[in-house]
């Protein structure tokens, strides 16, 4: 069987001639990354800018009716000079003189934003000397712009059948006549993705500045350790809680077809970064969480009524309230007389009296209680439904730090266990259930 490798570098990993040459030397240590997606140049120091951005600042000129030359320019040159860095004869001034004829013709937005790729990708085949495929006749969306799956899956198996490595840009492809149409999120992550997806992948690599994902935010906890492996359900458990992950979009073409992802470095390559996965041997994650998440600002309404239980469609009345008020909540832990609403602070923004006053009306409530400037956290691993106290660790640490537990809920499925904090104990707890955990 084929062993097939898909990696895709982004902007960090290839925002100028040093970071290429690091590329070329992870690419090339392993004859199994057949297919290369690229992002655009990203930035080479603090205060440098990002080419998708300068493109699209391009964009905005021309629509204010400013000239763009001068933005434009400082494209040209750092392309210019990666390929000078790089010692390459190619001839990248044709690309960019033809590019920006047609912005002056009028190109739209996704064609100039997506030229940072194509161009980067254009460099890197050229540098290793691969095979450039253009997205464009690769990833097909339809009039809406949602991705054609079965004109991309046919045009994937049937361009690369005989490919045997290939760049291929990531965050762009086509309508159905011609025109480019990016992505709008995690566009070149999402590229990668649909790619080891159609090829059949064993292994999709995302190529980045950081070894993987941390256990919990660095910026509260110091120095916390690296995540060697997690499932895909862990992950939008984290995700949804505020971790930084990919974007889920860019997850599920592989999620799709059973396709594990290496999270990696390209500046530590032999780092082993995180794995995503389906699922692990559950003796491997005894005793143990894989990551702590949390956001602040959550406001918890809580109501109250004697014999709520046998008062048919009450909580749908409450929750039709909230509809009506274009109000989503959060969580919703309930008991026999009392359920409480979690919601997020921003979305209550002018809407909460109005709601209160509704349910009272509607409702006829014992009592209601509102509670704001709430945090949330998750406590999440797929271990903890298997292993005897996890949930008391946890708990002990919390009361061990004078952290006042507001609320706690897990859900069936026993991965996670959310705990509602008030904002002002939030970075002291996840420093305690991080703690715990640490060994």
């Amino acid at each position: 069987m084929k062993n097939i490798v898909v990696a895709k570098f982004g902007g960090s990993s290839l925002a100028d001639g040093k970071q290429f040459n690091k590329v070329k030397k992870i690419i090339l240590s392993d004859e199994s990354r057949k297919y290369i997606v690229p992002s655009a140049p990203g930035k080479r120091f603090k205060d440098d800018q990002k080419i998708t951005d300068l493109l699209y600042l391009c964009d905005a000129h021309i629509k204010q009716n400013i000239p763009f030359d001068d933005v434009f320019s400082i494209v040209k040159r750092r392309y210019l000079k990666l390929v000078s860095e790089l010692n390459l004869s190619m001839d990248i001034q044709k690309e960019l003189n033809n590019i920006e004829e047609k912005i002056k013709l009028g190109a739209s937005q996704d064609y100039i934003a997506s030229r940072g790729e194509y161009l980067n990708g254009l460099i890197l085949a050229n540098f290793l000397n691969f095979q450039f495929v253009d997205a464009a006749g690769l990833i097909f969306f339809k009039e809406n712009g949602i991705l054609d799956e079965e004109k991309t899956r046919f045009a994937i198996k049937s361009r690369l059948s005989n490919v045997d490595k290939a760049v291929i840009p990531g965050f762009y492809g086509s309508m159905r006549n011609g025109e480019i149409k990016t992505f709008s999120r995690g566009g070149s992550d999402i590229t990668g993705a649909i790619i080891a997806s159609c090829v059949e992948a064993n292994l999709y690599e995302n190529w980045t500045d950081v070894s993987g994902f941390l256990m919990t935010d660095p910026s509260i906890v110091d120095n916390p350790k690296n995540i060697e492996k997690i499932t895909y359900r862990e992950l939008r458990e984290l995700s949804y809680m505020g971790a930084t992950v990919l974007h889920e979009e860019a997850i599920f073409p592989v999620r799709k077809a059973g396709i594990p992802i290496n999270i990696k470095n390209t500046n530590e390559p032999e780092h082993q970064g995180t794995l995503i996965i389906n699922d692990v041997i559950a003796k491997n994650c005894m005793g143990t969480i894989t990551g702590v998440a949390g956001k602040k600002n959550f406001t918890v309404i809580t109501i109250e009524k004697s014999m709520m239980n046998v008062e048919q469609g009450y909580c749908r009345k409450i929750l039709s309230i909230l509809e009506d008020n274009d109000v989503s909540f959060e969580h919703m832990p309930s008991g026999v007389d009392i359920v409480s609403l979690i919601i997020s602070q921003p979305k209550l923004d002018g809407k909460l009296e109005k709601i209160i006053k509704e349910i009272d009306i509607k409702c006829s409530p014992d009592s209601i209680e509102v509670h704001p400037d709430m945090a949330l956290i998750a406590v999440v691993g797929r271990g903890m439904n298997r292993s005897v106290g996890i949930s008391a660790k946890v708990f002990k640490a919390l009361a061990l730090s004078e952290v006042n537990v507001r609320m706690i809920s897990q859900g069936a499925s026993e991965i996670t266990i959310i705990i509602g904090v008030e904002n002002n104990q939030f970075e002291k707890a996840i420093r305690s259930i991080y703690k715990v955990f640490e060994d």
